[in-house]
């Protein structure tokens, strides 16, 4: 098939590496791979979505949003751009001189892991003030870790650090207090599996952050074929076991059957409920005349 059809990448040459140490062809490739399973993936939770009960989209709208911004950050990332040189702090380390760091990658994670996290939440059925602290202590943690790789000095270890601290306090989050209320609605096996695995590959985050654009102990090539194996094991495999599992859950359990009068609360009273449940001839007179609107499910 390479006969008939040859494969040829130019996106070095069409856009040329920035920095002594950067991208190759081959590690171009690559990441034209990467990009491919985050474009069949939002393919398939987009097309997911159309056929997923009303009601029950959430996952579906939230995944498609993180895997179309991992498509167009590995587009970039694979076109050779969204990078910029940074001299490295250390000029007896293997890969002296000016370094490509990406920010792409970086605005990726920004964009692409807050509807992850905010899935997280919704699962575990914190209240919207916990969900709303993650996602802030998730910004924090890859806003520090972009400082530290755009920073030539050794300095850069002070937002490695801080980027830490933020994720620690994430991970806790997570696994303490959204363990506390997914045991109330009964998902907390499922929930500490999937969050366990999250935070697990965070982690390794962190290694590949101190051997690549912190402390260039390997190539950049190397640091993308670790940035690829991480995102493609945390966004694409996270969604799809989600979605796989959300088939089985009780929306109206989990609060999370959306209508559009917004999130239905567990017990409460909302037009949905009135329909179903109309009031007897004989309580009348104690009902609220004003008949319900017509609810839209989403």
């Amino acid at each position: 098939m390479s006969v008939l059809f040859p494969r040829t990448n130019h996106a070095l040459v069409a856009n040329p590496p920035v920095g002594d140490t950067h991208l190759t062809t081959s590690s171009s490739d690559w990441l034209w791979a990467v990009t491919a399973c985050y474009c069949v993936g939002v393919l398939i939770v987009a097309g997911w979505a159309y056929v997923a009960r009303a009601g029950e989209k959430v996952f579906h709208y939230l995944f498609t949003i993180s895997l179309l911004v991992g498509s167009i950050a590995y587009f970039a990332a694979a076109s050779d751009l969204g990078n910029v040189p940074i001299r490295v702090s250390n000029d007896n380390s293997r890969y002296p001189g000016t370094r490509q760091i990406s920010y792409a990658k970086y605005i990726f994670w920004i964009l692409g892991w807050t509807p992850l996290v905010i899935a997280l939440g919704l699962i575990s059925g914190v209240s919207w003030a916990t969900i709303i602290y993650n996602v802030a202590l998730m910004w924090t943690w890859i806003a520090s870790w972009l400082s530290g790789a755009l920073v030539a000095s050794h300095y850069k270890w002070g937002f490695y650090v801080f980027g830490i601290f933020a994720y620690l306090l994430l991970g806790v989050s997570l696994l303490h207090t959204g363990s506390i209320t997914a045991r109330r609605i009964e998902v907390s096996g499922q929930y500490l599996g999937v969050t366990g695995w999250v935070v697990f590959v965070w982690m390794l985050y962190a290694i590949a952050w101190g051997l690549d654009d912190g402390g260039n102990r390997i190539s950049v090539s190397d640091g993308w074929i670790f940035w690829g194996i991480l995102d493609v094991a945390l966004v694409p495999l996270t969604s799809l076991a989600i979605l796989f599992l959300a088939t089985r859950w009780d929306y109206r359990n989990l609060n999370l059957y959306f209508t559009q009068y917004g999130r239905v609360a567990q017990g409460g009273t909302y037009p949905e409920r009135e329909k179903a449940h109309p009031v007897a001839p004989a309580d009348t007179a104690a009902a609220d005349t004003t008949a319900p609107v017509a609810a839209t499910e989403v």
